[in-house]
């Protein structure tokens, strides 16, 4: 019955008849509620330690992915916070945010929260009046007019009425502040690197504020939207909730207006009237349309287009400006490219009296299953197949979407000033950095920061992230030498980093250290260099010059010197030796190319004859038995 009256409040002022309907569909399921799993965490007194379940309320701003710490407060009268709470603000001893604690009963549950703001509190926790299983703290429609829902920028939480009484119990003896954590990091499941969200919503715009609240959002979150969905950082299906009219009223004025497809499919009247305006199966049809646009936009590869037709649609069509034909739907699907046949192939013919596949599943799909619970209510948002909880605002959604990724795959847009704070831009987040080079190990995400050595021009770091990252692989010389030593002097540049070693540090020819630091040998000064008779050394930079005695040319690798040959018989015998080399040089090129050549042929011939068989003998093709398996 709770659920029936959760959908009531979502369509007011509905007919007897309509309620009806809405009760006939519900009841056949059990209703079930979303309740977050140990997600209020009791720090103090280490008596009643423990965690505890809640339930979120569908108003307020909870932090999906953060965390807050406050000190239970439980006030001394007007403990449902039912009315204004008169005095100063209520504070903590330890400055601490106060989290009041308020007892169910008497008011809505939204009233309570907007007391408690207005009173200092930063989360409102509403103790259950009797044992009963938690439920969703709602908003009923009759509160809106008073105009403070969308002022409630706090979280509101439902707890069971033990935990409550056990707070109480606590703060009564008043020997130490009673402080609890709520954890909503783990509240959005964050299962791979793609979110998975879905958008129950309605395409009649003439409910009410409900309404009103969902096509704004539509609006002003359809950037972010199609930024997730073109970058496939999300994957966004739209869904609508209908329901069946019982056969003994199939041939009643109700159902043959509020219907299609024979009663399987139906919507409230727009106007609550049947006499005047629009019909509910109107509302069904389009319904049925937005779906079918999705999906073929979706097998176009650009499901994005639904927000841009759902908006344009809002504008073109809209029911309550009684701009609405059945053509004006159509014309803005052209308008977007979209092939009007497979949409209209889609729908179908909602005159037949049969099954329609695609409002079927949307009937099935409206059960909850696992852990999002039953849609009991419009708008509803599901996120990794758990039900959004707060107000419906672009940035509180935008927030519980970065809260679904696993940490590090976030998009850029979590990654935004208005929705998260850096936590690398205080000194690094402790992680490791490199002063010279200005690198960080330090990545910030939309739950905090981590600490993971970088890429960096192509060049991976490795380490432990916190005391250490250090280039490895090939590149790594390219950044900072990879870490090894490296100096410049006399316009030489010599480094102990090895661009064919994949890590460690060793110093060059003529150097001796441990690669991260070199010095210079003295290969003179050590006799590792010209030791030939009648040879001079003199010590260079990372190497040597050594000089023989006279007429005399210093070969290096024999550490010899020999005599120079000036004489015209010496020139000449120079240049035979020069000739014969390349004239060598030029057969061996040769006799490579002939051999190359005839072993492509040979290759060549191999491959042929294995798809055109060759009679050697007589040179020619021989026909084809009748019975070759070819």
């Amino acid at each position: 019955m709770a659920m029936a009256m959760a959908m009531a409040s979502s369509f007011p002022m509905l007919t007897t008849t309509t309620f009806f309907f809405f009760f006939l569909l519900l009841s056949s399921v059990d209703s079930r509620f979303v309740v977050e799993k140990s997600s209020i965490r009791v720090l103090s007194p280490e008596h009643i330690r423990a965690r505890h379940d809640g339930a979120i309320a569908n108003f307020g701003v909870p932090d999906y992915g953060g965390t807050m710490t406050g000190v239970v407060v439980y006030p001394d009268k007007a403990t449902t916070g039912c009315s204004g709470f008169d005095g100063p603000p209520f504070k903590s001893k330890s400055g601490r945010p106060v989290v009041l604690l308020l007892d169910r009963g008497d008011c809505y549950f939204a009233l309570k929260a907007w007391n408690g703001q207005k009173a200092g509190a930063a989360a409102v926790l509403v103790a259950d009046s009797i044992d009963e299983p938690l439920i969703t703290m709602d908003t009923p429609e009759e509160s809106r007019d008073e105009g403070y829902i969308e002022k409630i920028t706090i979280p509101s939480v439902l707890i069971n009425r033990a935990f409550g009484d056990a707070l109480k119990l606590a703060l009564e003896k008043r020997t130490e502040e009673v402080v609890v954590k709520l954890d909503w990091r783990e509240a959005m499941p964050h299962p791979d690197e793609r979110v998975e969200y879905e958008f129950w919503t309605n395409s009649n715009d003439e409910c009410g504020i409900r309404c009103e609240e969902q096509m704004n959002f539509v609006k002003n979150f359809k950037g972010h939207a199609q930024l997730l969905e073109r970058g496939g950082f999300t994957q966004f299906t739209p869904h609508y909730i209908t329901w069946f009219c019982p056969e003994p009223f199939l041939l009643s004025r109700q159902c043959k207006s509020q219907c299609i497809n024979h009663g399987r499919y139906c919507a409230p009247d727009p106007e609550q009237d049947f006499n005047e305006g629009y019909d509910g199966k109107d509302v069904v049809v389009e319904n049925l349309r937005q779906l079918c646009v999705h999906r073929v936009a979706n097998e176009s590869n650009r499901p994005w287009l639904w927000w841009d037709f759902v908006t344009d649609f809002h504008i073109r069509c809209s029911m309550k400006e009684k701009k609405y034909s059945k053509d004006c739907p159509n014309d803005v699907i052209k308008s977007l490219g979209l092939p009007l046949d497979k949409i209209k192939e889609c729908m179908g013919n909602p005159e037949d009296d049969v099954e329609n596949s695609v409002l079927k599943a949307e009937q099935q799909l409206q059960v909850g299953r696992g852990s999002r619970g039953d849609v009991t209510i419009l708008p509803t948002l599901v996120i990794n197949n758990v039900q959004y909880r707060g107000i419906l605002e672009r940035t509180s959604v935008l927030k519980a979407i970065c809260a679904g990724f696993k940490e590090s795959t976030e998009p850029p847009v979590c990654l935004s000033s208005d929705i998260e704070t850096n936590q690398c831009l205080d000194d690094d987040g402790g992680c490791w950095r490199d002063k010279d080079l200005n690198i960080t190990a330090c990545k910030d995400t939309f739950r905090g920061r981590i600490c993971e050595c970088p890429i960096v021009d192509g060049v991976q770091y490795k380490g432990d992230g916190y005391s250490f990252c250090k280039a490895v692989g090939p590149a790594r010389c390219a950044v900072g030498n990879g870490g090894c030593w490296s100096e410049t002097k006399n316009g030489q540049t010599f480094s102990a980093c090895s661009e064919y070693e994949l890590n460690g540090c060793h110093c060059p020819l003529g150097f001796r250290g441990d690669g991260h630091t070199c010095e210079d040998v003295n290969e003179c000064q050590e006799g590792l260099a010209c030791q030939c008779d009648g040879c001079t050394c003199k010590n260079t930079w990372g190497g040597y010059d050594c000089k023989c005695k006279g007429n005399h040319l210093y070969i290096k690798g024999e550490d010899t010197c020999i005599a120079k040959s000036t004489s015209a018989f010496g020139w000449f015998i120079t240049l035979v030796v020069l000739a014969c080399v390349a004239g060598a040089a030029v057969a061996a090129y040769l006799f490579y190319k002939y051999r190359l050549r005839s072993y492509m042929d040979t290759e060549i011939m191999a491959i042929m004859s294995q798809y055109m068989p060759l009679d050697n003998q007589h040179n020619a093709a021989q026909p084809l038995r009748p019975d070759s398996n070819i």
